[in-house]
């Protein structure tokens, strides 16, 4: 069977590393982290730093980004499928996901989560734990949908864009790039890129950049 390392050791590595487990796909699961204090996550060794992926690709040829900024997961996967890694999508067994949805590499989709039909779900996505996503969806590379978020149909959500916790989104909404929906936020209206809104329902609280959003 094949080995997975995965790049990123804290809290949402811990998550994805046992979702892996629970895949049943590898014989061994080791970590990438920064940290140079582990030496082991919950059983899994810590083998090296983050950029020491490429000295391992012989012996571990699938990888899994599970670090929390948007924008730099999405870079590092592409940096790894051009040098050949073998970058999987992870799904615990606890999901209810249509067999009409297309998700695509580097995506984890957590326990209890509800993806219906016709929905598309790009590169590097996180899926978290209880969040529902209605039919006909399109999700740009790297977006973070939080646990217990609720995504109405036909809607369309930008690149890097982080849903927090309990927040909702009508249908035939589209949420732009680089945006942050606050946590419990309705939204009810089209979202432009790079602000957070907030409320019920959500308004535009903050205007910024292009930056790195995840946690």
């Amino acid at each position: 069977m094949p080995k997975l390392m995965i790049l990123g050791a804290g809290g949402h590595g811990k998550v994805v590393a046992e979702i892996a487990e629970l895949m049943g796909r590898w014989d061994e699961i080791v970590f990438l982290d920064d940290n140079q204090k582990l030496s082991e996550v919950n059983g899994y060794k810590v083998i090296g730093t983050l950029n020491d992926y490429m000295a391992y690709k012989d012996r571990y040829q699938y990888a899994f980004v599970a670090i929390g900024n948007n924008k730099s997961r999405v870079e590092l996967i592409d940096n790894m499928i051009r040098k050949g890694l073998v970058v999987p999508t992870l799904i615990h067994p606890f999901t209810a996901i249509s067999a009409n949805c297309k998700i695509q590499e580097g995506t984890v989709v957590m326990a209890g989560a509800v993806i219906n039909t016709n929905t598309i779900i790009g590169k590097g996505c996180i899926v978290n734990t209880c969040s529902s996503i209605d039919h006909d969806c399109v999700f740009e590379d790297g977006v973070h949908i939080s646990p217990g978020v609720h995504i109405g149909g036909t809607t369309n959500i930008g690149k890097a864009t982080w849903v927090c916790v309990g927040a909702s989104v009508a249908n035939n909404v589209a949420i732009g790039k680089n945006a942050v929906v606050a946590a419990g936020a309705v939204v009810t209206k089209n979202i432009p890129d790079n602000v957070m809104v907030a409320g019920v329902p959500a308004v535009i609280k903050k205007q910024f950049g292009d930056v790195n959003h995840g946690s």
